[in-house]
């Protein structure tokens, strides 16, 4: 882990809260677990627990159930809170073929909006790859979870371009310094996402990870100033 813990107000572009959840994204994708409890008990008194709770949910999909399950467990140290009785999605209170049809339109809809006029490519390629994982990525991925109650899109996207820098997916980061635009984060925000993913994860970060992706973020950003996408 870093040093000392980033200091929130450099990334003048995220509120505090906002800029505390990217770093728990961070933290949680690719950290150990003295870093994510530092970050967790930090998150404790800077961020409603609700909105931690959907950050670590969304884990899953790109740090996988165990780091997932690991830092709730945390987080329930950290936060001295108890899991809810019921998930505050109602979808979920739903019967399973109800709830299958909601999610799906769901995640079509939210997946259409965070890739935008790649919509479409992405849906013909990821099924070139595999069928199942076309249906995984819409119905589970952006249905279940990305479409979830409780964050706004914006914010999710942040926390997933903060977790694909940590995990160093720089390819998933390329799309989701798009999305993150997509969903109504500014380019000064996505850009303090970045960077602060990059101060809270370079303890693991490879060497010349920080230049590529500083990069791509330019790349990025001037593309979306100059096409709207």
């Amino acid at each position: 882990m870093p040093a000392t813990p980033p200091d929130h107000a450099s990334f003048a572009p995220l509120d505090e809260c906002t800029a505390m959840l990217v770093e728990v994204a961070a933290v949680v994708a690719a950290g150990d677990e003295s870093a994510m409890r530092l970050a967790l008990r930090a998150a404790a008194s800077r961020a409603p627990a609700a909105e931690v709770e959907e950050v670590l949910l969304q884990s899953y999909l790109f740090a996988g159930f165990p780091r997932a399950l690991n830092a709730m467990r945390l987080w329930r140290a950290a936060s001295g809170t108890v899991g809810p009785v019921v998930d505050n999605d109602p979808v979920a209170a739903m019967d399973p073929t109800t709830a299958a049809a909601v999610w799906q339109q769901r995640g079509e809809q939210t997946c259409a909006t965070v890739y935008g006029s790649f919509y479409d490519p992405l849906r013909v390629n990821i099924a070139h790859l595999h069928p199942a994982l076309d249906a995984w990525m819409v119905g589970e991925g952006y249905g279940k979870v990305l479409g979830r109650p409780g964050l706004d899109l914006a914010r999710r996207e942040l926390c997933v371009v903060a977790a694909c820098v940590s995990a160093q997916q720089e390819r998933q980061l390329h799309s989701h310094l798009h999305g993150a635009l997509h969903a109504g984060a500014s380019p000064g925000q996505v850009g303090a996402a970045l960077e602060l993913a990059i101060v809270a994860s370079q303890a693991w970060l490879a060497a010349d990870a920080p230049r590529r992706y500083r990069q791509l973020w330019t790349k990025v950003a001037r593309k979306a100033a100059a096409t709207g996408d």
